[in-house]
């Protein structure tokens, strides 16, 4: 995807997430095609072009709708090297200034990673798609430096 449409993507979802996605209608949640679906699918495809522009080179998208009453959650595993990679989760925030949470993974089983960290609503509010990158980057220039620190060591 191209970076106009990432920026729109982030836009979209940062309006999504801020609306209440676990309203029920009657017996149906959401409807078919309601705003939590909205929001699945338009994370997924959000979070695929993320992992093919951040050069991951093993990575995975996993959609959990959840249940009732909740917005679900959409994530991306992947691996920039054997040992060293990142876990990205969108959900609904719980707290109206943290939305977003990213840490470290050393493999695509390692669920627990390094410490959470999260970025805040207005980056996706705003779409600033190449500072998500480059904060994401980061990441995989700490591991780097983690991995030359403990062969010297």
């Amino acid at each position: 995807m191209s970076i106009k449409s990432q920026q729109a993507n982030m836009k979209t979802i940062h309006a999504l997430v801020s609306q209440d996605l676990g309203y029920i209608y009657g017996e149906r949640e959401s409807g078919p095609n309601g705003a939590k679906k909205q929001f699945l699918s338009k994370s997924a495809a959000f979070l695929r072009a993320l992992g093919s522009d951040l050069g991951l080179k093993e990575f995975k998208v996993n959609t959990n709708p959840s249940g009732i009453a909740c917005s679900g959650d959409v994530t991306l595993m992947g691996l920039w090297s054997d040992s060293n990679g990142m876990y990205f989760k969108i959900g609904q925030p719980l707290q109206p200034f943290d939305a977003f949470l990213y840490r470290t993974v050393k493999s695509m089983k390692d669920y627990n990673g390094g410490r959470n960290q999260w970025l805040p609503c207005d980056l996706f509010a705003t779409g600033e798609y190449e500072r998500l990158i480059n904060i994401l980057l980061e990441l995989r220039e700490q591991l780097r430096f983690a991995e030359v620190e403990r062969r010297a060591a």
